[in-house]
């Protein structure tokens, strides 16, 4: 089901670069991934006991799905044919099947098929729209004669049930809705029960989104979330009242109508590309900047989505705060996006069309008050949020560039790793990272040694340029990332757990890392760089050596 690895595309990874056919392969298969964990809350939610999802609730689920097969049907007006034409015969460009019968070639498809639905499959006994008259109370009503589509469609697919469930932040929901449906039956009213229900409200609203973006006509009842109703890419409603508030929806010729109780009506207009504009004080619309270059679409930046948090844990440290903006921090967003294409482009081209390729939305984030002033910042990926980075307001368009750089780096070794098996090391921490206080276990060093490898590359192609303004401070970063990862690369490459395509990797990376010597840094920065690694390795000693084995020295 999932595609080989060509070894070109494997050393072109371990690069930190890749080509078109290489980063298509990876998005591909995360979007098939998406598709198969979406299944996976189907089953499970069919198979949960009544006490942890009634038949209400399964019902619901059901008819939602069955809105979306419909949405699956109908291709967006003007969007190209040759992108995931619907067929079931759909083949990776290796071979094999996928699931949900999608396919790279119009061909495949007779000229007006209308096709499998990738939504249909993934539904169980789906093999149609449910009838007005067996779905649950609240559920969908007036399907029929879906009109033209309107404004607001997506442009990355050719129809807006695929834009809409390979948005990253369907990702966090449906493993938010695993967690709730695998978990063991809790006290009636529990937490546990009332982050499923809301779990489940929150795709009938994806559902609303996707059925007015394909242009279906509907009524239903939707919930908002502690006060607010989510319609994620186009907004978010203020009820009037707090807490879990039902909301009455409307949708005809690309307007929507939110009714609540004891409140005006909201009139909502869908926008092209992200958003959608209301007169109304108690609608926020969603925000996007502008595409990355001028043929690339519109990129959301999410600050409404209530799935975009991220996880407790350690990992994370304090970046669990997201952060809604306000108009001062949208225009410092858009300054600094505004000259980050160039900035990646002065970085190498291969990092301005992996930022095109990858990146799906950003996710604004509070700045922690360690991080300092000047250049700094916090950033961070899900991998089960495959797109989307989750970043501080950036000070210039360097930062966010090389922020894209660090984390679509994370992004890709992750993707990887989802279709290569390049080690077998346990997950105890006791490597020495340069840029960590604390020891990590080989994958984080794997992943860290990655991205910093890729920043060392960026950094010394911006120095090489010349007339930069900045070419100083670039060559020192160069150096600093440099060092970093020749500290680390010998525990990489001496491992015993790595696979035989793992070691052509990590082989790879440690080539990559040497022929940057070919351009060497100023003298100064060099010996500053690797003073900065020396005192890091020795204060890190004092505080673990002690405790661990011998790892990297």
């Amino acid at each position: 089901m999932f595609p080989v690895v060509p070894e070109r595309a494997l050393l072109e990874l371990a690069r930190t670069e890749g080509g078109s056919d290489t980063l298509a392969l990876l998005v591909r298969d995360q979007d098939t991934r998406r598709l198969l964990l979406l299944r996976a809350v189907l089953d499970a939610a069919e198979a949960a006991e009544r006490s942890v999802c009634t038949d209400a609730q399964k019902a619901r689920l059901r008819a939602d799905w069955a809105l979306l097969t419909e949405a699956d049907r109908l291709p967006a007006p003007g969007a190209p044919t040759s992108e995931y034409r619907l067929g079931r015969a759909a083949t990776c460009s290796d071979g094999e099947a996928l699931p949900g019968g999608w396919s790279t070639h119009a061909a495949d498809a007779p000229p007006g098929a209308r096709g499998t639905s990738a939504v249909a499959d993934a539904l169980p006994g789906a093999g149609g729209t449910r009838a007005v008259g067996e779905a649950p109370p609240g559920a969908w009503r007036g399907r029929a004669g879906a009109g033209v589509a309107p404004a607001g469609v997506g442009a990355r697919f050719a129809n807006p049930a695929r834009d809409r469930l390979f948005h990253p932040l369907t990702g966090p929901w449906a493993r938010s809705c695993l967690r709730g449906l695998d978990a063991p039956p809790g006290p009636a009213g529990g937490e546990r029960e009332r982050r499923l229900r809301r779990d489940l409200a929150h795709f009938s609203a994806i559902a609303a989104v996707v059925a007015a973006g394909a242009g279906i006509p509907f009524s239903t009842r939707l919930t908002a979330r502690a006060g607010v109703l989510a319609l994620p890419s186009l907004g978010a409603l203020h009820t009037a009242r707090s807490g879990d508030v039902p909301v009455d929806v409307t949708c005809t010729e690309g307007r929507l109508v939110l009714r609540q109780a004891d409140a005006p009506d909201v009139t909502v207009h869908l926008e092209s590309g992200v958003g959608a504009w209301s007169g109304a004080l108690a609608w926020t619309p969603a925000h996007a900047l502008p595409g990355l270059t001028p043929t690339a679409p519109p990129l959301p930046l999410d600050d409404l989505d209530p799935y975009r948090e991220l996880p407790d844990g350690p990992g994370h440290g304090n970046l669990r705060t997201p952060l809604a903006l306000d108009d001062a921090e949208r225009k410092r967003w858009l300054q600094a996006w505004s000259g980050t294409a160039l900035a990646l482009r002065a970085g190498g081209a291969q990092r301005l069309a992996e930022a095109g390729a990858l990146l799906r939305c950003l996710v604004p984030l509070e700045t922690p008050p360690d991080v300092g002033t000047g250049r700094g910042s916090c950033s961070a990926t899900r991998r089960e949020a495959f797109g989307a980075l989750l970043t501080s307001t950036p000070p210039d368009p360097v930062t966010l560039a090389a922020t894209l750089v660090h984390e679509l780096q994370h992004a890709k070794l992750a993707a990887l790793s989802d279709l290569v098996t390049l080690h077998r090391a346990g997950p105890a921490a006791r490597y020495f990272a340069p840029w960590r206080v604390d020891p990590r276990p080989y994958d984080g060093l794997l992943q860290g040694t990655y991205s910093h490898l890729a920043l060392a590359a960026f950094h010394q192609r911006r120095a090489l340029v010349g007339g930069l303004p900045d070419r100083d401070w670039a060559w020192a970063q160069h150096a600093r990332y440099r060092a970093q990862v020749g500290a680390a690369l010998p525990a990489l490459v001496g491992s015993p757990d790595l696979t035989v395509r793992g070691r052509r990797f990590v082989d790879e990376m440690a080539a990559t890392h040497e022929r940057m010597a070919e351009h060497p840094a100023p003298r100064g920065h060099v010996a500053r760089a690797q003073a900065y690694v020396a005192s890091a390795r020795t204060l890190w000693t004092r505080r673990h050596a002690s405790a661990l084995p011998p790892s990297n020295g």
